[in-house]
C-alpha cells in the first residue's frame, strides 16, 4: 500500500509542478493577459458575498447659505440653446459637467428605468467617458471606438485596433471636432477617425510604450486643436509631455514637458516656452527625473484660451528620499496657452508627495453666485481646493475623504498606513458644479493603503522603462501598496460644498468607492454611481436619495445625460474589471437611462 501512496503523492506533486511551470511559462509568454486573468479571479472570489449598496445622508446643521438657491426644476431649462448634447469629456470644455435638462426631475425621477443596455463584451478597466454629439452617442475601450444610436442602444459602427495588451487596459475616452473623433491609444499613439463611418483619418505618435508610457486619457478639442498628453509617471524614466495636434492632420502644433527637460530627451514638436529648470528635483545618482504624466483629460477657457493641465506624481512614488524637492511641475495644475503650449502659471497643489497622491483629474473653472472666477480642483491627496483665478490665491482647502497618518514618513523596516491610500480620494472624474444650489460636487473614495520601502539598493536598482514605485511587497496585489480590504473597509462620499466659503452644505457615505462621474442637472438631481454597481439620484439641495437601483457592474466611467428624440436619456457605463479593484467581474457595458413614455421613448 506504502508504494502506491508514494507513487501517487510523486504524481500529485508532478502534477503541480508542472501546472506551476506552465503558469509561469504563460506569464513570461503572455504577461498583461494572466495578470489581468489573476485580477479578475481574485475580484471574482473577494465580491462573491458582495453586499447590496448603501448610502446615507448627512446635513451640515452649520451651513449658512450665501445665496439663495433655486428650488425645484428649472423652468424652460430643455429648450436652453446647446444643452441636448454632451460634447465633451466634462460637457463643456470649462469642465462644471452641469446640464440644464430638466425633463427628469425631482417630480417624476422615480419612473426612472434602464431603456437599453449596450454590452462591449470586454472585461477591462471600463472607464469611458462618454460624449453624444450629432444624435451618436460615442464611448472607447482599450482597443475600440465604437458609435450608438443614443435612443435605443443599436451600434451604428465599430472600429477595432490592435496592438500589445496593458497590464491596465484602459481609455477614457474620445473628443469630438469638425466631423472627427480622436482617441488616445496604449501603444503610445492619437488616432484620429471619420465621425460618421468610423474609418481611420490619421494617426500620430506622441509616446514610446517600451519606456511605460501610454496614452490613456479623453483627449479634448477646440479652435482646431487636440490637446492629449502621455501618462506613464510610476515608471522609472517617463516624463509628461503635453501635445497639441493639428485637428485635420495630426501634426504636432507644440510640445511641452511637465518636468525639466534633460539633454537626449526626444523632442517630437516646437517646444512651448517654459520656465522650469531641474532646481526643484534634487535627485541622487541613479535616480532620473520622473513623474509628471497626464492620464484622465483637460480643462479649457474659451474666452482666454488658457489650458488646464492636471500633472501627475513624481516618481519613484514612495521613496522622496531620492528626489527631494518640489518635483515641479508635478502634482500641479499647469496653465498653458492653449494656441502656443507655453507656461503661464502653475497651481501646486500636492507640495510634497510620497504617497502617490496626482492631481489627477481636470478642474472645474466656474463663476460662483458670489461673482468669483473659481478654479475647483480635487486630488487624490481628498481635498477640494477653491481658487479665485483673479488672484491665483487659494480660498479653501476642504477634506472630503478619510485623512489619517498623512505625514508619517515611510521606511523599509515599518509598515506605514496611510489615508487616503494611493487610491483613494479624487480619481479620473472632475468635480462638477451647480449653478443654481452654487454647490460644487464631488465623489470621493475612502481607501487607505499600507507601505513598506525598498531599500535604497533596490529602488536604483529598477530599470529604466519600468514600475518604479519603491513599495516592498512578495504579493504582486500590493504592487501599488497593501489596501486596507483586510478588515473589510473601503467606502465612498459625495460633498456637495459651497463655491464661495468652501462649507459643506451636504453629504452622503456609501458602503462603495464613488469614481465614477458625478453629474447635476436643471431638474434638481444629482446622479452618480458606485463601483457596487448602484446609479443614484439625489436631491441636488438636500443630498437626499431620490431614486436608487444596481444596474450592472462597478460604475467607472462616465454619467452623462442628453436628449434623444425629443426625451431626455441618461448613459452610464458599467462593468469596470481592474486587478487593482476587488470589484464585481463583469464585462464593460453602456446603460441608457429615462422615463418610459416620454417622448421618444421606446
Amino acid at each position: 500500500m506504502r508504494p502506491k501512496i508514494d507513487i501517487i503523492l510523486v504524481a500529485l506533486i508532478a502534477a503541480a509542478a508542472a501546472a506551476i511551470g506552465a503558469g509561469i511559462a504563460l506569464y513570461f509568454a503572455y504577461p498583461a493577459q494572466m495578470a489581468q486573468l489573476a485580477g479578475e479571479t481574485r475580484s471574482y472570489l473577494l465580491t462573491l458575498n458582495a453586499p447590496p449598496g448603501t448610502i446615507a445622508t448627512e446635513a451640515n446643521s452649520g451651513f449658512r447659505a450665501t445665496y439663495a438657491a433655486a428650488s425645484g426644476p428649472e423652468s424652460g431649462a430643455v429648450a436652453a440653446v446647446g444643452t441636448g448634447d454632451w460634447a465633451s469629456y466634462n460637457k463643456t470644455l470649462t469642465s462644471e459637467r452641469y446640464s440644464q435638462l430638466a425633463e427628469i426631475n425631482t417630480e417624476n425621477v422615480e419612473k426612472l428605468k434602464v431603456l437599453c443596455t449596450y454590452d462591449t463584451k470586454k472585461y477591462e478597466s471600463f472607464e469611458s467617458g462618454l460624449i453624444m454629439v450629432n444624435g451618436a452617442l460615442i464611448g472607447t475601450t482599450q482597443f475600440d471606438i465604437f458609435s450608438l444610436n443614443p435612443e435605443n442602444c443599436a451600434e451604428n459602427w465599430r472600429t477595432h485596433e490592435s496592438y500589445p495588451d496593458s497590464i491596465l487596459p484602459v481609455n477614457r475616452g474620445a473628443a469630438y471636432l469638425d466631423g472627427l473623433l480622436f482617441r488616445g491609444t496604449q501603444d503610445g499613439r492619437v488616432l484620429a477617425y471619420d465621425f460618421k463611418t468610423g474609418n481611420r483619418v490619421w494617426e500620430s505618435t506622441i509616446a514610446d510604450p517600451k519606456k511605460g508610457e501610454t496614452v490613456p486619457a479623453a483627449p479634448i478639442a477646440w479652435n482646431g486643436l487636440v490637446f492629449i498628453g502621455n501618462a506613464g509617471s510610476d515608471y522609472k524614466g517617463v516624463k509628461g509631455r503635453m501635445y497639441a495636434l493639428e485637428a485635420k492632420t495630426g501634426r504636432i502644433v507644440w510640445e511641452f514637458y511637465m518636468v525639466p527637460r534633460s539633454e537626449g530627451d526626444l523632442v517630437r514638436g516646437p517646444l512651448g516656452a517654459t520656465p522650469l529648470t531641474n532646481v526643484t528635483w534634487k535627485n541622487i545618482p541613479g535616480a532620473p527625473i520622473s513623474g509628471g504624466g497626464t492620464w484622465t483629460s483637460y480643462s479649457l477657457d474659451p474666452n482666454t484660451g488658457l489650458l488646464y493641465v492636471p500633472g501627475g506624481n513624481p516618481s519613484p512614488d514612495y521613496d522622496i528620499s531620492v528626489r527631494e524637492g518640489e518635483n515641479l511641475y508635478t502634482d500641479s495644475v499647469v496653465v498653458l496657452d492653449a494656441r502656443t503650449g507655453d507656461y503661464k502659471n502653475h497651481f501646486k497643489l500636492v507640495p510634497k508627495d510620497w504617497h502617490d497622491w496626482d492631481v489627477s483629474n481636470p478642474p472645474a473653472l466656474i463663476q460662483t453666485r458670489g461673482g468669483t472666477k473659481l478654479m475647483a480642483a480635487a486630488p487624490k491627496d481628498g481635498y477640494l481646493y477653491g481658487f479665485d483665478l483673479a488672484t491665483n490665491k487659494l480660498l479653501y482647502r476642504v477634506p472630503v475623504t478619510t485623512h489619517e497618518n498623512e505625514d508619517a514618513p515611510f521606511a523599509p523596516d515599518k509598515d506605514v498606513h496611510f489615508c487616503p491610500g494611493a487610491v483613494g480620494g479624487e480619481e479620473w472624474n472632475s468635480p462638477a458644479y451647480d449653478p443654481r444650489t452654487n454647490l460644487i460636487l464631488v465623489g470621493d473614495v475612502d481607501w487607505c493603503t499600507t507601505v513598506r520601502l525598498q531599500s535604497r539598493k533596490e529602488v536604483l536598482a529598477v530599470s529604466e522603462g519600468q514600475p518604479w514605485m519603491a513599495q516592498w511587497y512578495i504579493n504582486p496585489f500590493n504592487a501599488l501598496g497593501k489596501q486596507a480590504r483586510a478588515d473589510g473597509y473601503w467606502s465612498g462620499w459625495v460633498h456637495a460644498v459651497d463655491a464661495d466659503t468652501g462649507v459643506w452644505k451636504w453629504r452622503v457615505k456609501l458602503n462603495y468607492p464613488v469614481v465614477g462621474a458625478v453629474t447635476p442637472t436643471a431638474g434638481g438631481l444629482v446622479f452618480f454611481g458606485d463601483v457596487g454597481g448602484n446609479f443614484y439620484a439625489l436631491d441636488a439641495a438636500t443630498g437626499e436619495r431620490r431614486w436608487g437601483k444596481k444596474i450592472g457592474g462597478a460604475i467607472a466611467g462616465g454619467v452623462i445625460t442628453y436628449t434623444a428624440n425629443g426625451a431626455q436619456k441618461i448613459a452610464v457605463t458599467t462593468g469596470f474589471t481592474s486587478p487593482v479593484w476587488p470589484v464585481e467581474v463583469a464585462t464593460g457595458k453602456i446603460a441608457i437611462l429615462g422615463i418610459e413614455g416620454a417622448s421618444g421613448s421606446r
